[in-house]
């Protein structure tokens, strides 16, 4: 594994920039160091083209919620998720990223939905000094995740003169120094009275504090003192959470060249594949017109798997007796074989959308697929390609999963 290379960035560029470099299996640092302002991250550019690079950003512009949000699917949750929480924002909802985490697995609440809510205009600031410094980044989280977490204790940490809180699993604070007396007092008075005392770990030192004047139910307890970007660097691997979703998700650069053979490459093999299947079931329905597909199906199949492939029809045969069966339909069904060379082209017009499983049910004369795409404009493109070979098509649902769209089609003939 290589070395990691941790960036804390502020919220204005004239603030200070702390950087830290471990190692898998060592306990120690490597190298760290503060930058003056953001403008000078470009001497950390060469320090970055080596090693990851993992980048923590001050929580003071992340504000995380955990909420019940109803709905029946990730897509409409998220899409409900802005409006819930209108009344609670500063901002307007289109001035806003929302980024989304799966739930924590400590957290203990009934909660169903997790966002990190921050400006559009901040989260594009972070990402143009990186980009200027030409430091490539695939993960940002807010600091205050990157502290550990301890089940009935809060855990805070000194940095820049900002404390970072962390009470939950998916809570945070940032307070500044001069204002953690009158936070701390804040927080006692608007808390129910069936709450538990306050219990409060800190990694900083803790001489600011006035005990007695701390107020009723908080206690502070004082742990082992550690350079704060190693203690965040330590725990920031837990945080399965990164703000970089959507738009602002890193998308590795690839040439001009090799962007056009890919996609070029993807076009062609699943057009192959479709090509194979429809002039297989062909060869299957019609033992009279072997010898006229023998020879091209011996072709595309050793371009599809390898010129060195020994082709057997009689192998072929059977491979296709069985995916018929897979896809429910009967050797003469001239409707499946209708759909099958239909959707062919509708492939190709969408190169980004992938089938995944087919099944036709032969009563209702109906193709069912389940396919996987880049976004849901694809499905749409999809939908309209199919319609335009005259065909009835239904939507299914469709969902995120990751930084893919997932859905299905019901498939009928018009005519």
């Amino acid at each position: 594994m290589r070395e990691t290379l941790h960036i804390r960035l502020g919220s204005q560029e004239q603030d200070p920039v702390y950087w830290l470099i471990t190692a898998p299996g060592q306990t120690d640092e490597i190298a760290s160091g503060v930058l003056a302002t953001a403008d000078n991250l470009t001497e950390l550019t060469e320090k970055a083209e080596t090693r990851d690079v993992n980048v923590l950003v001050n929580s003071a512009d992340v504000r995380l919620k955990a909420l019940t949000v109803p709905g029946k699917n990730d897509r409409a949750i998220r899409q409900a998720t802005p409006y819930m929480l209108e009344e609670d924002l500063v901002e307007d909802v289109e001035d806003l990223f929302f980024a989304y985490a799966t739930k924590p697995s400590e957290y203990q609440g009934d909660a169903n939905t997790f966002v990190a809510i921050v400006a559009h205009k901040q989260i594009e600031t972070w990402i143009s000094w990186l980009h200027k410094a030409d430091i490539k980044c695939k993960s940002m989280v807010p600091d205050v995740l990157a502290l550990p977490h301890h089940e009935n204790s809060w855990v805070c940490l000194n940095i820049d003169d900002q404390w970072l809180v962390r009470p939950d699993a998916w809570l945070g604070f940032v307070v500044d120094q001069d204002n953690v007396d009158l936070f701390l007092q804040q927080y006692v008075q608007n808390r129910d009275e069936d709450e538990a005392d306050i219990h409060i770990q800190s990694f900083s030192q803790i001489d600011d504090f006035d005990s007695a004047a701390l107020p009723s139910g908080v206690d502070i307890e004082s742990m082992p003192q550690e350079l704060p970007m190693k203690l965040l660097a330590d725990y920031s691997s837990q945080s399965r959470f990164n703000l970089l979703q959507g738009p602002y998700q890193f998308k590795e650069e690839r040439s001009p060249m090799v962007q056009m053979y890919l996609k070029v490459a993807a076009v062609a093999v699943v057009a192959l594949l479709i090509n194979m299947l429809v002039k297989g079931i062909e060869i299957y329905q019609n033992n009279g017109k072997y010898e006229l597909y023998s020879e091209q199906i011996e072709t595309e199949y050793k371009q599809a798997f390898g010129q060195n492939q020994k082709v057997r029809m009689s192998t072929v045969k059977r491979q296709i007796s069985s995916k018929i069966s897979e896809l429910g339909g009967a050797g003469g069904d001239d409707n499946l074989l209708t759909m099958l060379e239909k959707l062919r082209p509708a492939f190709v017009k969408v190169p980004t959308m992938k089938p995944e499983s087919m099944k036709y049910d032969d009563k209702r004369q109906e193709l069912r697929i389940s396919v996987v795409a880049n976004n849901y404009q694809a499905f749409e493109q999809f939908k309209s390609e199919l319609e335009k070979a005259d065909m009835d098509v239904t939507t299914g649902a469709q969902n995120n999963q990751g930084d893919q769209v997932v859905g299905s089609f019901n498939i009928r003939s018009k005519s």
